[in-house]
Order: C-alpha cells, then sequence, then structure tokens
C-alpha cells in the first residue's frame, strides 16, 4: 500500500502516535509518506498554527481550558465550527496532493486533516482514498462528530458509546487503542537499561515529565519530591522543548537531579523508572502503559487530559494528583511499594492495547484487499 499519514505538531502526542503508525507500516513493508498539511501552503503557517496552541497550553492551561469547554458548547450548534470553516482553505492543496500521488489510505492523527479530508469527501472532487482519524486522547474531543471519515480508531471498546453519542456512525469504530512506537513494549532487563542510561541500578528512580511541550507545575513537583526522597531515589526530570523550564528547574535544583531537555530516549527511561509522574497526555500514558511503569498522573491542561486523567484513574492504571502539594507525597509513597506498583501494571496490561499500532496495519490491509476484491 502506499500510505499518506497527517499530524499537526499541536503537542508531540499527534505527532507521535502518527510515527507509531508510520513506523509499523514501513515494517510491513508499505510506502508511507509523513506530512503536516500545513506545510503545502509553507513552513510558517505551520509553525503558526503549532506554536498558538503549545503557547496557550504552556502559558495558560486554564485559558486552553475554557478555549475547550467553549468548543463543547459550540459543538451543539446546528453549523459548522470554525475550526472547520478555517482548514477548508487548506483543501484544494490537499486534494491535489493525495491525487498526483496516487495512495491508497490516509490516516490522520489530528482533528485538523480530518477535517480538510471531510471537506474533500463532501465536495466530490477527487476520488478518495479510504481514511481513518486515530483518537489520541480518552475522549470524543470537540469537533470530531462533524467529521466525516471511513474508519475511527477510538483508544477503549468503553469510549465507544461517547463516540456514538456525539454522532459518530458505530459501524465506523474500531477500539484498537492509541499506537506507539515498538521502543515502548520491548521488554528489556531494568539494569541494561539503567547501564546504559547512566543511572544507579541499586537505586529507586522517579522520573518527572510535562510532555513534549514541557507543560504543568514541574518545578513545584520537583521541589516537593526532592525534600522527601532525595536520599532514597534518584529523580530524572524531562522538559521537553520547553527550554524557559528546563533552564528554570537546572537553575533551581541543579547537580540534585538530573535535567534533560528533549529526549528520544523516552521508553528507556520509562522502563528504567520505578515511576513516573506526567501530565496526562493521552499518549504519553498509553506509552508508560505499554512500557509498564507505574504512574502518577499530575497538572493536567483542563479539557481532554482530565478525561484521560479519569480513564486512567478509574481503571486503576495510574493515581490523580490534583493538589501536588497535598496529595503527591501519599501517592509516590504508595507506588514505591513494590505491590502496589505490580498491581497497576497488571492493570495497565489488561486495559491498553500492547500493540495498536500493529492491530491499525492489519485493519488497513484488510481493508485494502477487500476493496481491491470488490474492484475487480
Amino acid at each position: 500500500m502506499n500510505v499518506l499519514t497527517l499530524t499537526c505538531g499541536t503537542g508531540g502526542g499527534h505527532n507521535s502516535a502518527c510515527a507509531a503508525v508510520a513506523e509499523a507500516l514501513k515494517a510491513r513493508g508499505h510506502a508511507v509518506t509523513t506530512m503536516n498539511p500545513y506545510t503545502l501552503k509553507n513552513d510558517q503557517v505551520a509553525e503558526v498554527v503549532d506554536k498558538a496552541y503549545i503557547l496557550l497550553a504552556q502559558k495558560a492551561p486554564n485559558a486552553f481550558g475554557a478555549a475547550y469547554k467553549l468548543g463543547d458548547v459550540y459543538r451543539n450548534l446546528p453549523f459548522p465550527s470554525p475550526v472547520y470553516r478555517l482548514n477548508r482553505l487548506m483543501e484544494p492543496l490537499l486534494e491535489n496532493y493525495i491525487e498526483e500521488n496516487g495512495f491508497d489510505a490516509v490516516v490522520t492523527t489530528h482533528l485538523f486533516p480530518a477535517e480538510m479530508l471531510t471537506s474533500m469527501k463532501r465536495r466530490g472532487r477527487v476520488k478518495m482514498p479510504r481514511t481513518y482519524f486515530v483518537a489520541t486522547d480518552y475522549a470524543c474531543i470537540p469537533f470530531t462528530e462533524e467529521t466525516d471519515l471511513d474508519r475511527y480508531i477510538i483508544p477503549a471498546k468503553e469510549l465507544t458509546a461517547e463516540f456514538v453519542g456525539r454522532g459518530i456512525d458505530e459501524a465506523r469504530i474500531r477500539p484498537l487503542g492509541i499506537p506507539v512506537r515498538a521502543a515502548f513494549r520491548q521488554r528489556e532487563d531494568r539494569t541494561a537499561i539503567r547501564a546504559r542510561l547512566g543511572l544507579d541500578p541499586n537505586r529507586k528512580v522517579i522520573l518527572v515529565a510535562g510532555g513534549s511541550i514541557g507543560a504543568g507545575s514541574i518545578r513545584q513537583v520537583v521541589s516537593i519530591l526532592l525534600d522527601r526522597y532525595e536520599s532514597s531515589a534518584d529523580l530524572v526530570v524531562v522538559c521537553g522543548n520547553n527550554r524557559d523550564l528546563e533552564d528554570e528547574v537546572r537553575e533551581a535544583f541543579g547537580g540534585r537531579c538530573a535535567v534533560l531537555g528533549f529526549t528520544d530516549k523516552m521508553a528507556d527511561y520509562m522502563k528504567a523508572s520505578d515511576l513516573y509522574l506526567s501530565k496526562p497526555g493521552g499518549l504519553s500514558s498509553t506509552e508508560a502503559a505499554v512500557a509498564g511503569t507505574a504512574l502518577v498522573h499530575i497538572t493536567p491542561i483542563p479539557g481532554c487530559e482530565t478525561s484521560n486523567m479519569h480513564f486512567f484513574a478509574q481503571n486503576g492504571m495510574s493515581l490523580a494528583v490534583t493538589s501536588p502539594e497535598d496529595e503527591l507525597a501519599d501517592a509516590c509513597d504508595r507506588l514505591l511499594d513494590s505491590a502496589a506498583r505490580e498491581e497497576m501494571i497488571a492493570a495497565q496490561r489488561r486495559v491498553i492495547p500492547a500493540d495498536a499500532a500493529g492491530d491499525i496495519c492489519k485493519l488497513l490491509e484488510a481493508e485494502y484487499a477487500q476493496s481491491k476484491t470488490s474492484d475487480q
């Protein structure tokens, strides 16, 4: 197959899920092109769209939450959203690109390209390949329901009713999970991983991250953890692409913990750690579950991350901390106990598919084969 995978850089989760699908497709011998469709206009447009989201999430999470709530209200109105109207402007460029390259399937891990594909389909101006939307949060985010793709791949069967309630045809839904890269599911001896990362094999390791954008009350969390565990555990803090946060943490705690910016070794750091503290991004939470890492959710960005946190906590796959000052130490104490940690990891393995990316590939292959048979 010749597959186009589409994403936008509004947070690293969409890109990581897209990369996971592309990785799995290539491993199975398929041709894959991955792109941010806004680059068809120019790189500057793509950068503006991506940065606007990231800055809002980093600097004003409450404002981001208010915007999400507004979207939840707006989605009940009987006309297209501003999101759909804006993304329609990209339709001619994407239409030409798809037509020129003869793709057999298009997979998008972001709402914005799904809106573009929907506009193309409704206008009927090009013979459309099969289209697939991969949800990367444990919720039906605003405006998903105004898209019109062939398949909706959702994180869990338990969320089917929510998507159907929002207007997605149940016949199009496949609860295959959120795709993560193969590195997260590969099993390896923890001692070997720690040796590779330069971590002490005999001490507890606590990993703290704010997602690829470095959001959340990371500095407060690090302070609490060091006060309680500095003598008994090593702390690794990953600040993602947030250079300001990295500088702040280094200045405040340098020498007392390991401070990283962006790293391509998150799978290793998760598997090397006894405990992982992170904001509840859909992708990062799924990566932790697939890696088998005990998880504490901290400082969600209001909106879909709140839904992610609830889903994980309700299924015993994380502990939710809404007030780090009051709750964080107790949550960490509980999960640093081996019995509680193993119980959580067992719940993660029961609920979260281990190889969603592979299952998505199998779905594409089966439906492509079926379409070729029907064309004969």
